[in-house]
């Protein structure tokens, strides 16, 4: 490792290096870390187990695509949607099973199933500190300690990472496999890893979702381009590719197997994820569920990474500026490989921003990339600043510099943990209401709860007790609604509701009304109440019905009465705080229907 691997960049040494150099014994090896790698996860750790915890679900796609089919095949039943009809089969079962499994594990010693939720995202938040841990090691190593502590920091503290580490889609699982083929293309110590590199971008891609593949074009562009001018053997680079390659078809065939086994049929998954996205035709692809302006994650990444984005976006200018007009060296490693370790997070921002249909979730992969880039900025304007050569703040007063940088650090971290309180206290109330069931003796077999304005806040049947099923009734909403897994055993091989094709599904996003049950045959019911709400003709105001009482009811933010502060972080619910900044509130409730006998709910 260079011998400034301490955290300052070269030309900022100065003077104190040499003096250094003087008063240190020539053997003494540079340290490596400014925090040891055991604090390193147990802080990332810590994070996303809380995360884990208390995160409330904010895709409903998390709970209908992935959690829902991971009931079905450990309780038998759950929710369906139209991608897992044999008819379209564009989500991979692979996927799931690896998920089922541990769930299944913790289902063995748990109370009840919303244990077995939280164990999943336990070990989901255990992998991401993990992944996070094995890329801080390598940045510091390879780029600088400085470096690897801003980037501990940045994924430790952001909403972003809260959201992400612990959400049970193929968006994170392809950040997790980015950050660990990240590591492999950086860390060359004990020889080229691209191969391994190729794999952990192979697995996101495949296990995951498709698109995440391309995050690693600039790496072996980079690696190509080196090969081609005679800095590394052509014949080597080509070996390397192939065994990436080679290793990576090993993956798709384990899993089509294991998709062919569920669907009954052979299903490459993720070309049919790509054909339908790409390549659907009218009316079709994902554009029918909604756009979204080109601005849309610009303003999504500014309210969970604030400062941190501003600096991944300008640090490649900032970087380029320093490297060639100040001639300050920052990083350990040469100009393009610190740049190709830049590119993907520009790449992907960029191919994502021309695309209409936009949600959060989609720019998950990019995280690692985003806090490497904003840490690699920050470095270097701290290089910048603490240069004694610097002219515009060579004569400033170290101590000045310190107290006007540390306010900058306390501001942003402090925004980001405002905006994590804010929307755990806000939005959590959809992981709360269920508990009632559990403790109550008035729920049986025969039990349903159901859902109507509320249809998309439902977080998973494991909040279910067993044998209560989830039922939809008529809204507002008119596109297509989950269907349920077929339950019966029926024809030859397991998990039948897994390779029979469901009825009503189309990938048109057309309702389908067979999808919903009447009001008068739901026993709980869930519906959300705002004051300025008013009732419709599809979604009457249950909470205030008179049939319905309430068995469970959690505060929820009210938006429309709330302004945009408020809503974006947390604050305290004070009477000093002027009534625009306050956060004003509804309610979210589990209601059960006055009229019915508890040996109905019983099931007798």
């Amino acid at each position: 490792m260079d011998q400034h691997a301490g955290g300052q960049s070269e030309s900022s040494h100065g003077s104190k290096s040499r003096t250094l150099q003087q008063t240190e014994p020539a053997s003494a090896p540079p340290p490596r870390f400014y925090l040891p790698l055991n604090i390193a996860f147990y802080l990332c750790f810590a994070s996303h187990l809380l995360a884990a915890l208390y995160a409330p679900i904010q895709d409903c796609d998390e709970t209908f695509n992935y959690w829902e089919p991971v009931h079905y095949l450990n309780h038998g039943h759950g929710l369906q949607t139209w991608e897992y009809s044999p008819e379209f089969s564009i989500r991979s079962w692979a996927y799931i099973a690896i998920h089922a499994i541990p769930a299944k594990i913790a289902g063995l010693f748990a109370k009840n199933k919303s244990l077995e939720f939280y164990a999943l995202r336990v070990l989901l938040a255990f992998v991401c500190a993990a992944t996070e841990t094995r890329l801080y090691s390598a940045v510091s190593r390879v780029l600088n300690p400085r470096i690897g502590v801003i980037y501990l920091m940045i994924v430790a503290f952001s909403p972003g990472f809260f959201y992400a580490s612990s959400a049970f889609v193929p968006s994170s699982f392809a950040m997790y496999t980015s950050t660990l083929g990240l590591t492999s293309f950086m860390d060359w110590h004990g020889g080229s890893k691209t191969a391994t590199g190729i794999m952990w971008f192979g697995i996101g891609a495949m296990l995951g979702w498709p698109f995440a593949g391309a995050l690693i074009i600039p790496f072996v562009t980079e690696e190509w381009l080196m090969a081609l001018v005679g800095q590394t053997d052509l014949v080597e680079t080509f070996g390397h590719y192939l065994e990436g390659l080679v290793r990576c078809l090993v993956i798709l065939a384990l899993q089509v197997g294991t998709d062919a086994f569920f669907y009954h049929k052979p299903t490459v998954v993720p070309w049919r994820i790509v054909a339908y996205n790409v390549f659907g035709g009218k009316d079709r692809g994902p554009d029918i569920f909604g756009t979204e302006p080109w601005d849309y994650y610009i303003r999504n990444l500014l309210l969970n990474f604030n400062l941190w984005f501003v600096l991944a976006a300008l640090s490649g200018p900032i970087f380029l500026l320093q490297s060639l007009v100040f001639g300050q060296r920052t990083t350990n490693q040469p100009l393009l490989r610190t740049l190709t370790f830049m590119s993907p997070f520009y790449l992907w921002l960029g191919i994502f921003t021309l695309q209409p249909h936009k949600e959060e979730r989609f720019i998950f992969p990019a995280y690692p990339f985003l806090a490497l880039n904003a840490a690699i900025a920050f470095h270097s304007l701290l290089a910048w600043i603490g240069s004694p050569d610097s002219v515009v703040f060579g004569r400033i007063p170290g101590k000045l510099k310190l107290a006007t940088i540390l306010p900058v650090i306390f501001l942003a971290v402090n925004v980001g943990l405002l905006r994590i309180v804010g929307t755990v206290t806000a939005y959590r109330a959809p992981l709360q209401i269920y508990d009632a069931l559990e403790t109550s003796n008035l729920t049986g077999s025969a039990d349903t709860v159901c859902f109507g304005r509320d249809w998309y806040r439902f977080p998973s049947s494991h909040f279910l007790p067993n044998g209560m099923h989830a039922k939809f009734i008529k809204s507002e909403f008119d596109g297509l609604l989950p269907g349920e897994f077929h339950e019966g055993k029926t024809g030859f091989g397991l998990f039948p509701g897994t390779w029979l094709i469901p009825p009503g599904m189309n990938d048109r996003n057309e309702e389908d009304t067979g999808k919903y049950i009447d009001v008068q045959h739901c026993a709980y019911l869930v519906d959300s109440y705002m004051p300025d709400m008013e009732e419709t003709e599809h979604e009457p105001l249950y909470v205030l019905d008179e049939d319905w009482e309430k068995v469970s009811c959690v505060p929820f933010l009210d938006t429309s009465r709330t302004g945009v502060i408020a809503r974006t972080i947390w604050l305290p619910d004070l009477p000093f705080i002027p009534p625009y900044y306050r956060r004003h509130w509804g309610e979210h409730c589990l209601l059960r229907r006055r009229n019915a006998s508890k040996s109905e709910y019983q099931g007798t």
